[in-house]
């Protein structure tokens, strides 16, 4: 009988988790008259609201990258939503290209504040989605743009920068901080520079802001993403050590600031 039971609810269980998806959606929106596109995942075998997770892309657009973090953090149990930075359709083919529409925002913080914004309101009005419990994390271009929201005053739980271009032209902004902040930084990147890391530094030091900075051994630009390559020589590679490590301070961030 013992058996039978143990059987049967095991059974079910099997069945329950077969069931278990994670659901993924395109969403248009706006900001202004500049229309957006991001693309949103959650488990919906789980029941209620649950953390929020804004996920904003590289330099090249929202492309298959950031949609994969996006549903990585569904099967951890968030509602994410990747953002769409530069405007529905509009990616970069070329790193050139790409420069050229990350300098945009780069050089407009204002433009690059409100952008996130609205892919966050997206976000905050889901019905999945705890409010009091949102953070945002951001990869090369987007690790800057989650600092930038930081830095906005927004009142979000936390910001995880992974290889993310950490200046700032307005170090003052600082003082607006309310968010934990948590930096993944490669010890070798030679496109955000030890200059950076420092001027960074000295950034939150004035700030009662709570915040960490990680750095990894050997790790170049973009070492989160295998599409980077294996060749750090070129300034960008991945480094499946430091990316899982990265990943994993994040978890245990979002446990820190979730619970």
């Amino acid at each position: 009988m013992k058996i039978l039971l143990f059987m049967t609810l095991f059974a079910f269980a099997f069945a329950f988790a077969a069931e278990a998806k994670v659901r993924t959606e395109t969403v248009e929106y706006r900001d202004g008259d500049t229309v957006l596109e991001g693309y949103l995942a959650y488990d919906d075998a789980m029941k209620g609201k649950r953390p929020g997770v804004v996920v904003v892309h590289e330099w090249w657009g929202l492309n298959d990258y950031a949609k994969g973090r996006a549903e990585e953090l569904a099967n951890l149990g968030y509602v994410a939503f990747a953002i769409d930075m530069y405007g529905k359709g509009v990616r970069a083919k070329t790193a050139e290209e790409a420069g050229k529409l990350a300098g945009i925002y780069r050089a407009d913080r204002t433009l690059m504040r409100r952008r996130a914004d609205a892919g966050l309101e997206v976000l905050r009005k889901y019905p999945l989605t705890d409010t009091k419990r949102i953070a945002a994390i951001g990869y090369c271009f987007g690790g800057g743009v989650v600092l930038e929201m930081a830095r906005a005053g927004n009142d979000i739980a936390g910001v995880v920068s992974f290889h993310g271009d950490l200046s700032n032209p307005n170090p003052a902004d600082a003082k607006n901080i309310r968010a934990s902040v948590l930096v993944l930084h490669g010890a070798d990147d030679p496109f955000v520079k030890r200059e950076q890391v420092d001027a960074f530094w000295d950034e939150m030091k004035k700030t009662s802001a709570d915040w960490q900075v990680n750095i990894y051994s050997g790790a170049v630009h973009s070492f989160t993403n295998p599409a980077s390559g294996n060749d750090p020589s070129k300034g960008i590679a991945y480094n499946e050590k430091a990316a899982r490590r990265a990943w994993s301070a994040m978890k245990m961030f979002f446990g820190e600031i979730f619970k």
